[in-house]
């Protein structure tokens, strides 16, 4: 089967011409059972495609026609495979327009504010690391005069990647773009609640890339991303996830003896000092909580200390600004706030909306208005909610959403902030915000994240380290570190020259 790679403009065309297909050794393949799953428009709760079940045998597939590519790969100059990787993010950026309409259509993201821009970092990350290429040395080490010792990196093999739905894009490029440049084969397992659009960019990677060396497929966790991270042929797993399958997948993995990449989530802290700039704590607040993706980021600032002093002002204007950004649509260019990705997570989310409504001394704020247009009554939207007057204790500031719900917190105490923002099982990403260069520095020492900044609320940006401590995870992603630590093997030779 073949689905043209000429830029096509209408996704619901685009999905439907993708229905029902894995990609693997460099071919489109249906499940070899045959059987398929719906893929359904978050903003109507239409089905626009299919996407294949895939189990066992398809997984088996995939392994082998990528470690049979891989060997010839491993033996590519290090720039040569730069050179390749680099050139599937110049052919993706021609790609941006189609990628982020189709995306926008499968999760519901919004186009302008959040799926084209997704698209765009897809292509940047892949250029980013193809031109790390060179930095695949090793070392001479001065063990003895008459010895001469030095390490060398190599690859780990095939390399099993199994991503979420929230950016199903950048997540994907991180891991596969660095273990590519590496010398490594992919296989990635989407998520089933995204499966076109990265199927689409493996479609258009292939183009540049040997058949076989990258493919992906489409199932569930138990019948598809089991079977990958057991696969005998799988010598590393990357996976970014929930807690609770993160722990499985370590599991499986340890039972192999593999190394593993975790990235497990958040219930990330911001902080906002008495004398931060009011207006750039605003912008960062709606930026940090990831309001126009719904909430649904692993970073989003969905704990918000604010000084008592400033407390009510900062509401105030959170409020006012998101109170007129647009809810809609999703491939509508007016469309701020897009939708929900399935209606188990619409559930889950008004769950917690309704946990919020009962906690002792909350006030609940309802953001933005809903969508107007009919056609979209049956679609996943949900309004943002701020809730004050709640503790750091409670269930809804310290479990992780996953959806536009955040908690804003008053604080007095500079200390006793930097502790409550600890106070949780996660680890990855905080912000505090202050003119105060010694108390951010402060803030930056104490505070138990992997990811902090200030000032700023910035997404995972290529060439800076990201990954989590805690219940966040292990290991890093997007930087060269994550390259030469996660996906290649450092071997010591000697040569005795006597």
């Amino acid at each position: 089967m073949t689905v043209s790679t000429s830029l096509e403009l209408d996704p619901f065309k685009l999905a439907k011409s993708l229905s029902g297909l894995n990609f693997i050794a460099g071919e489109f393949r249906p499940a070899m059972s045959g059987k398929t799953f719906d893929v359904r428009n978050p903003a109507t709760g239409e089905k626009v495609a299919t996407a294949p079940f895939s189990e066992r045998a398809d997984v088996d597939a995939a392994v082998k026609a990528a470690k049979a590519a891989q060997k010839e790969w491993a033996k590519l100059p290090a720039r040569n495979r730069g050179k390749l990787v680099a050139e599937c993010g110049r052919v993706l950026a021609d790609h941006v327009e189609e990628l982020g309409r189709l995306l926008a259509l499968e999760t519901g993201k919004a186009l302008r504010t959040e799926s084209r821009v997704e698209a765009g970092v897809l292509a940047d990350m892949f250029v980013f690391f193809g031109g790390l290429a060179s930095e695949l040395k090793g070392e001479t080490v001065p063990f003895h005069p008459d010895m001469m010792t030095m390490t060398v990196r190599e690859p780990v093999g095939v390399v099993g990647a199994i991503i979420p739905w929230n950016v199903p894009l950048l997540l994907m490029a991180m891991k596969a773009a660095a273990a590519l440049v590496a010398g490594n084969a992919v296989v990635v397992k989407s998520a089933e609640e995204a499966p076109l659009t990265v199927l689409r960019v493996t479609q258009i990677m292939n183009k540049v890339l040997p058949p076989g060396l990258f493919s992906i497929l489409a199932g569930f966790g138990p019948e598809c991303g089991a079977p990958l991270v057991e696969h005998v042929d799988v010598k590393k797993v990357t996976f970014t996830g929930s807690v609770e399958t993160g722990k499985i997948v370590y599991k499986a993995a340890a039972e192999k003896l593999i190394p593993v990449t975790l990235e497990l989530g958040g219930k990330s802290p911001m902080i906002v000092c008495a004398d931060a700039d009011m207006e750039k704590a605003v912008a960062g607040a709606i930026a940090g909580m990831r309001f126009t993706r719904q909430g649904q980021s692993c970073t989003a600032s969905s704990r918000i200390f604010v000084h008592e002093s400033i407390h009510d002002e900062f509401v105030r204007k959170v409020q006012e600004k998101v109170n007129s950004m647009v809810m809609g649509d999703p491939l509508d260019e007016k469309t701020d706030i897009g939708t929900i990705i399935s209606d188990g997570q619409f559930d889950r989310v008004h769950s917690y909306i309704k946990l919020g409504r009962e906690t002792k001394g909350a006030t609940e704020i309802a953001l933005s208005a809903m969508p107007t247009d009919p056609k979209l009554e049956k679609g996943f939207f949900v309004q943002p909610r701020i809730f004050t007057g709640v503790t750091n204790d409670d269930r809804i500031a310290r479990e992780e959403i996953f959806g536009p719900v955040c908690c804003v917190i008053k604080w007095t105490d500079f200390d006793g902030v930097i502790e409550a923002a600890n106070d949780s099982d996660y680890g990855l990403g905080a912000t505090i915000w202050t003119t105060n260069l010694k108390m951010a520095m402060d803030a930056t020492r104490r505070l138990e994240a992997g990811f902090v900044q200030v000032n700023q609320n910035l997404v995972v940006q290529p060439n800076l380290s990201y990954g989590g401590v805690k219940a966040s995870g292990l290991g890093k992603e997007a930087s060269l570190e994550s390259m030469l630590e996660h996906f290649t093997h450092k071997k010591t030779i000697i040569i005795n020259m006597l």
